[in-house]
């Protein structure tokens, strides 16, 4: 992982889903070079929609104090968009110009604001690009 790249919330649940062990290890290996090599950014938003999926879908096998752990020690050293005025006009400029939803234009924004190259996601399409960010399923 050479460029800066943001992780979209479909990475960091696919880290924890134990039903596709191939998606796993590789959202898996996202993030842990996310992590370690200080390159992979999120969003506030992008904390709120992992917590929120964690507390229910993986209620059992994500415990309390491991997920207290993987906030501060994984995730919020990758927070770099906090939630800002000029994030929600940008994602309402994307919006309006590139025809997805709300909160997808939402983690372009983030993405773009946190000068990524890459942006790993399986919710948009492969190979799309916004300006120099270009949007990479990992699972292909």
């Amino acid at each position: 992982m050479s460029d800066r790249c943001f992780l979209d919330t479909n990475i960091l649940i696919y880290s924890l889903d134990q039903s596709s062990p191939s998606k796993q290890d590789r959202a898996r290996r996202l993030v842990t070079d996310g992590a370690t090599s200080k390159r992979g950014v999120i969003s506030y938003q992008v904390v709120q929609e992992f917590v929120n999926v964690a507390l229910r879908k993986f209620q059992g096998v994500v415990l309390r104090p491991d997920l207290d752990s993987f906030l501060q020690g994984v995730l919020f050293p990758m927070m770099a968009v906090p939630s800002s005025p000029w994030l929600f006009l940008d994602a309402l400029r994307l919006y309006d110009s590139i025809s997805v939803s709300w909160y997808d234009a939402l983690i372009v924004a983030a993405a773009l604001q946190g000068n990524c190259q890459i942006l790993y996601s399986e919710d948009l399409q492969h190979g799309r690009r916004f300006g120099d960010l270009v949007v990479e399923n990992p699972f292909l």
